[in-house]
Formats: structure tokens, sequence, C-alpha cells
């Protein structure tokens, strides 16, 4: 969390993660939606509580308006996290806890500090495009996620869907990661157009380059999410007390 309060995000990074978490939380929470009534699934559905989608929607369109929808891009890591997704909660419903606790859990434990790294960051006010990392259905964010462990260790697996449940929890954490470097590629490719359309334009000294939102600040998301990829693994590893 060091890194969070230590770190910056500039909009385009921010947008360009929100489109992404727009994909991942949408796969993940039609397939809950879908086995809301499984028995290795119902103990930790809370909607009214956690779900993002609707939230991260608000959130788009405050910054991209009305017609947010035509404007997603997101890279080939977040599709292949969501074809996952979907597949588990077709094929595997169970593996599904190791998804909604990661990621769940993960967003409630550092939402609070990375909110406000983004509010000081964007100078946003009012909580405006900040949605995501509120959690107003939970009053006690330490009580809800002792509810959500002891619900958890209440999934009756046998051993192989154990061992599942666990390797996919790695699985989860992999897709993070693939879909952060992604991300980071897009904005360099980015960055790097935008540098030398500024160099062809008008030739200046490398060091004396100064240009909001290009490569000074690339490196800001991938702090930030190094960051969370801690607070991440910290909950992770509850899920290996099941």
């Amino acid at each position: 969390m060091l890194s969070f309060q230590r770190g910056k995000v500039t909009l385009p990074q921010y947008k360009l993660l929100l489109c992404s978490l727009y994909e991942i939380y949408q796969a993940l929470e039609e397939a809950l939606d879908r086995n809301s009534n499984h028995p290795n699934v119902a103990p930790i559905y809370f909607p009214a509580e956690l779900a993002r989608l609707r939230s991260i929607e608000k959130d788009l369109e405050y910054f991209y308006g009305q017609d947010w929808r035509e404007k997603i891009v997101v890279p080939a890591a977040t599709k292949r996290y969501c074809h996952r997704l979907r597949q588990i909660g077709k094929e595997n419903p169970e593996f599904l806890l190791a998804h909604a606790y990661t990621r769940y859990l993960g967003d409630l434990s550092g939402g609070q500090v990375l909110g406000r790294i983004a509010q000081k960051s964007m100078g946003l006010k009012n909580g405006d495009g900040l949605s995501f990392f509120a959690f107003p259905g939970v009053s006690s964010p330490n009580l809800f996620k002792q509810l959500y462990r002891s619900r958890m260790n209440s999934v009756e697996l046998t051993e192989e869907e154990r061992n599942g449940v666990l390797e996919e929890a790695v699985r989860a954490f992999e897709f993070n990661i693939q879909v952060f470097e992604d991300l980071q590629k897009m904005l360099n490719v980015s960055d790097n157009k935008l540098q030398s359309s500024l160099t062809q334009s008008k030739p200046v000294k490398a060091n004396t380059l100064h240009v909001p939102g290009t490569s000074v600040y690339t490196s800001s998301l991938l702090r930030m999410v190094l960051g969370l990829f801690v607070a991440l693994a910290t909950v992770s590893v509850g899920i290996y007390a099941l």
C-alpha cells in the first residue's frame, strides 16, 4: 500500500484501466449471477455489497460521455481473462470463488487509498469518476472481510475441487498481472507516438521536454498496479485457509 501513497495516476491511465475493469467485472458478475444458486457460489454471492459493474459504468459515462460503450478499448490480456471467467462460469462454477475473492477483497482492501490517490492526482471533486472505489453497501470493510472469509470457509469442496480452486487462485493472480502488463504496453505505445509527433513538429533537447501525460508519467500506473498486487497477494493468501 505504500506505493499507493507515493503514486500518481493520470486521466488517460485511469480511463484505460476502467475500460478493462468494466470488461472483467461484466464477465465475472454475469457468471456469478448465473450461478448464484450453486452450492459453492451462493455463500459468497453478495451483489448488493460488492457488485462493481454499475459503479464502473457510472465512471465511464462521467469520463467518456453517454456513448462510452463505443469508446471502450481493452488489451488482449483482458479478453483472455474474460474468456476464462465465462468458461469456468459454465464448466467449473466453484472456480469463481478464487476470482471473486481475489478481485472483490483486493478492491475492498485498497479502494479507499486508491480513491484518494486518483482524486488528488486528477483533481476530481465530489467523488465524480470514483464510484468504482466506493462500497456504500459495506459499512465496515474489516467486518465484511471477516464475514466473506467465514462464508468461503463454509463452502464444502472435495479434495479435487479444493485443489482446483487453489490453482485457479494462482491463475487469477497471473491474469491480473498480464492485464496490467498489456495496459502498460498500450500506454507506452500511445506515449511514444505523442513523443514522436512532438519531436517531429518542434525539435527540442530531450532533457528539456516536459509534456504532461507523456512518458514522464508512464511508470505511474505500473507503480500503482504493483501496489495493488501487494494488496491482492495479501488477501489472496486467505484462500489457502479453505
